[in-house]
């Protein structure tokens, strides 16, 4: 019987350990969820302007994932609940921050363990440009900013 990734939510063979979709670590304690039920007025939501940037998982479990930046800080880390979720024990749970920084974006260390690196260099804030190499852990991440219209 398949149960489903708590993560991505894409179905699981009996006995894997690891979702083979988002590299999620089933540690045994994966529990069954019910479905929710939405009344149509919490269907509305305001649209989000349009992305601006962007970072795309490059090298490690989860390559060919894209995060879309906008126009409100978010966490990267270890832990589910944030936004950009990089699962690997190399990745601290709150590991570093992705904020808007003043016309473009900048990353900054939250005091993890392995540190912050931008184009092979650690750092503890860096203002992103197109094309910088972001590792997280095992992770490595493309920063792509669209030119201004």
């Amino acid at each position: 019987m398949n149960s489903f990734c708590p993560v991505c939510n894409n179905p699981i063979e009996a006995g894997v350990r690891v979702c083979p979709s988002c590299g999620f670590k089933l540690l045994e304690a994966t529990q069954r969820f019910s479905p929710i039920e939405i009344s149509e007025q919490s269907r509305s939501f305001v649209a989000a302007p349009p992305a601006t940037a962007s970072l795309h998982v490059v090298r490690g479990p989860q390559t060919g994932v894209s995060y879309q930046l906008g126009t409100e800080p978010l966490l990267v880390g270890r832990s589910p609940k944030c936004p950009i979720f990089l699962n690997d024990m190399t990745v601290s749970r709150e590991h570093a921050v992705v904020a808007p920084d003043g016309d473009g974006f900048a990353i900054t260390d939250s005091h993890s363990f392995n540190g912050v690196w931008v184009n092979n260099e650690t750092v503890e804030h860096h203002h992103l440009r197109d094309g910088d190499i972001i590792q997280v852990g095992v992770f490595c991440l493309l920063f792509k900013e669209e030119a201004a219209r």
